[in-house]
């Protein structure tokens, strides 16, 4: 009988405890600096008005936090009914939580991207093709936010997919996508400029989160630790 098995779990599990601890921290800290403009959306948000919650950014931000344990609830659901179809636990959670995450942490991105301007359908369509002109006049905050919108599709797509493990396919996802948005930009007339800025920080973003899954990610031919293994039988004397 090996008693190293305990001894080499207790680490994991005290950096597990440790990394969740600071990932609490820092949302809370998030949702501290970021108060103020949440609670001027929130009272709009909860009367159900269009204006003032689902087409402001921290309107769009808000609901994205309050549907935060919905999405987790929804995770859980899919990892038991895994679980009870003979998946292992760490398998089914990582499954489950990778299809919540890429939903959860892209429709909103997503909604943000497609918000019309001051003027759809009247203001000339805008297209800028020259890398990097658009760049310089974002801002850090216009910079941020365009590395976000699939940051969560690149974190998790490679963990729920085998098929997307790897650098260059995160990086064509992420810019496949982002050529989506910007085409649907200009054909609904939205009054926003499509640019291959755009494209280039989106897909930038979708590789960065990528690479910071990457101990996660799933391999073609590699084994499935996914299901549970029947033991086998005790041969026979």
């Amino acid at each position: 009988m090996s008693h190293n098995a305990p001894l080499s779990a207790t680490p994991r599990r005290t950096r597990g405890t440790v990394l969740l601890g600071l990932a609490v921290l820092g949302l809370a800290g998030a949702l501290f600096a970021i108060r103020r403009p949440l609670m001027m959306s929130a009272p709009r948000c909860v009367a159900g008005h269009w204006h003032g919650c689902y087409d402001t950014f921290n309107g769009v931000v808000l609901m994205t936090l309050v549907a935060v344990p919905f999405s987790v609830l929804i995770a859980w659901a899919l990892a038991s009914w895994r679980h009870a179809r003979g998946a292992t636990s760490t398998w089914a959670w990582r499954r489950s939580l990778a299809e919540v995450g890429m939903v959860h942490g892209t429709v909103p991105f997503l909604w943000l991207t497609m918000m019309p301007g001051l003027a759809p359908g009247v203001a000339p369509r805008r297209v800028s093709l020259v890398p990097l002109r658009d760049l310089v006049t974002m801002g850090a905050g216009g910079i941020i936010g365009n590395l976000l919108v699939f940051a969560a599709l690149g974190f998790f797509a490679p963990v729920r997919f085998a098929s997307l493990a790897s650098v260059p396919r995160v990086l064509a996802l992420g810019a496949g996508c982002s050529v989506l948005v910007e085409v649907a930009q200009y054909v609904l007339w939205l009054d926003r400029v499509s640019s291959v800025d755009d494209v280039l920080v989106n897909a930038t973003g979708a590789v960065l989160a990528g690479l910071a899954s990457r101990r996660w990610w799933r391999r073609r031919g590699q084994a499935p630790s996914d299901l549970a293994r029947k033991p086998e039988p005790f041969p026979a004397r």
